[in-house]
């Protein structure tokens, strides 16, 4: 949602009445403006806007938004990339800040992400009313100015990382995930034992605990601390890792695990673990922000997901306070070819206002992973959306396609213009059905209400559009297919649900949406 805009005047002006509020108040501290009766100090932020490539990008709308009092001013990038704001106040009163901004840059057909050379100012996600931006945030800006606030622009085609394949060995449709055969294929040696405990993941750089049944099935606050306290000398580990270095996963790192042509345990075959539990699930850090009493969970005898008790015989659940869950502890390796995205759950910090932490360590507290940029989706105007996180191109109306499994590959494989609102010039072939991992990575963990309505541009459960609309219609409360088989049963395949974006097994003869990608 746009935010509202005032002429920089106005905003010296509140300044002004802020320092004659602030001579009523006591004496001053470290940082404050210990003058009240004084104009407070201030400074210039200024910074540059380019594409990835260091081309300087006009015309980019710089908003400074002023969270003390939800107001912003806004200026504009000139042929040079180069734009400049004056006069933001600085400092704290009384041990508050009184000149907590957020900066974030707009154009249509561009998404951004911001960098700051000034360590007082961090790139956050702030929550505006539903929608999510990728800002630099200044708690406190400083008394000095700030000439290093730059953005990087990303234009549709553009991507900031590389998707893994999900493991699927046979095919079991025409243009399903093994004929399709897209993603990082994997490394000829996914696994290394690194005989001290530790076993090296060569597709993510992730490390991981060796003995998967080390730690007792317990609640999730439990087992969070169990991760952050994890050092070497416990569960045969002789690493020389210190507390602090290992952590719960995120909801991405522990489905990275899952290799869907495996089932009992859902893990490459010959993978150097021990002792995986596939009697409950394994919890992740990422809390389910929708209802934030459960956590996202995987149960490793097929690589199913867990929100909610399990249909089935009731024995998984993921509800944090009293499901008894496993831990699978990781921390992070080296840098390889597939970097895993991060979830989108944030936590802006004390005195942030926005986001969420729910434990140390958690995902919201780490936000491990290739961050978004803002926007991240990009309408080409022509019924796609080019995702700038991705590279992918998705059919932007999103209810187009209903259909059983098979019904949906015949439609999606003869896809072309004119269909399903496509004025792109596509022909058929070119359009496939997603895999699961391409499916997964649409996901937004931020959102407090159902996923599908933030695509819906409606930050609730209903009422009208408030957000930029990414997808048309993206239907709430039903699952969408992926083209990847489940390996339990080829009769049915993996869906993505459209609310918490989970990964359920559904019979291919069942009716279900499904988007395509190229």
């Amino acid at each position: 949602m746009e935010c509202s805009v005032v002429k920089q005047a106005g905003l010296l002006l509140m300044i002004l009445s802020i320092a004659l509020l602030a001579a009523c108040g006591g004496g001053g501290g470290p940082g404050e403006n210990t003058n009240p009766g004084v104009p407070p100090v201030t400074s210039t932020l200024s910074g540059k806007v380019a594409d990835k490539g260091g081309a300087p990008i006009s015309g980019v709308t710089i908003t400074v938004y002023y969270n003390n009092s939800n107001t912003a001013v806004t200026t504009t990038t000139d042929a040079n990339g180069a734009y400049s704001v004056a006069g933001l106040y600085t400092g704290t009163y009384s041990g508050h800040s009184i000149s907590d901004y957020s900066i974030y840059a707009g154009k249509a057909g561009l998404g951004f992400y911001p960098s700051s050379g000034d360590p007082a100012g961090t790139v956050a996600r702030n929550d505006f009313n539903g929608y999510y931006r990728t800002v630099i945030r200044f708690l406190t800006m400083p008394p000095h100015d700030v000439p290093s606030a730059h953005f990087t622009a990303y234009r549709s085609g553009d991507k900031l990382a590389n998707l893994p394949r999900t493991g699927q060995t046979t095919s079991y449709a025409v243009g399903d995930d093994y004929s399709a055969q897209k993603g990082i294929a994997w490394p000829a040696t996914r696994f290394t034992d690194n005989t001290n405990g530790t076993v090296t993941d060569h597709l993510t750089g992730l490390v991981w605990l060796q003995n998967a049944g080390c730690f007792t099935p317990a609640d999730w606050s439990t087992a969070l601390t169990a991760a952050n306290q994890l050092a070497s000398g416990a569960c045969g580990l002789t690493d020389g890792s210190t507390a602090g270095q290992w952590r719960m996963p995120n909801a991405n790192e522990l489905e990275s695990l899952v290799d869907v042509s495996q089932i009992n345990p859902a893990v490459s075959a010959g993978a150097p673990f021990t002792n995986i539990n596939l009697a409950n699930a394994y919890w992740s850090s990422t809390t389910y922000m929708a209802l934030t009493t459960n956590a996202m969970a995987i149960r490793f005898t097929d690589g199913r997901w867990i929100n909610g008790t399990d249909a089935g015989d009731g024995s998984f659940n993921n509800a944090k306070a009293t499901a008894a869950n496993s831990l699978w502890a990781v921390k992070s390796g080296g840098a390889v070819a597939v970097q895993l995205l991060a979830t989108g759950a944030f936590y802006a910090g004390p005195g942030g206002g926005t986001g969420q932490s729910f434990g140390t360590g958690d995902d919201p507290s780490l936000q491990i992973g290739v961050r978004f940029p803002c926007p991240r989706f990009i309408d080409n105007g022509d019924g796609t959306v080019a995702d700038t996180v991705t590279g992918l191109t998705w059919l932007k109306k999103a209810d187009c396609i209903h259909l059983s499994w098979s019904g949906a590959f015949t439609t999606i494989n003869s896809l072309a213009e004119g269909q399903c609102g496509l004025a792109d010039g596509s022909t058929a072939g070119q359009w496939r059905m997603p895999n699961r991992s391409e499916m997964l990575s649409l996901s937004d963990r931020a959102p407090t209400f159902p996923q599908a309505n933030y695509f819906n541009g409606i930050p609730g459960a209903g009422g009208t559009v408030t957000s930029p609309v990414i997808f048309n219609n993206f239907i709430v409360s039903d699952y969408y297919w992926t083209s990847t088989t489940d390996a339990a049963d080829t009769a049915q395949a993996w869906t993505i649900y459209s609310c918490d974006f989970g990964v359920y097994n559904i019979a291919k003869t069942d009716t279900r949406y499904s988007l395509a990608v190229r």
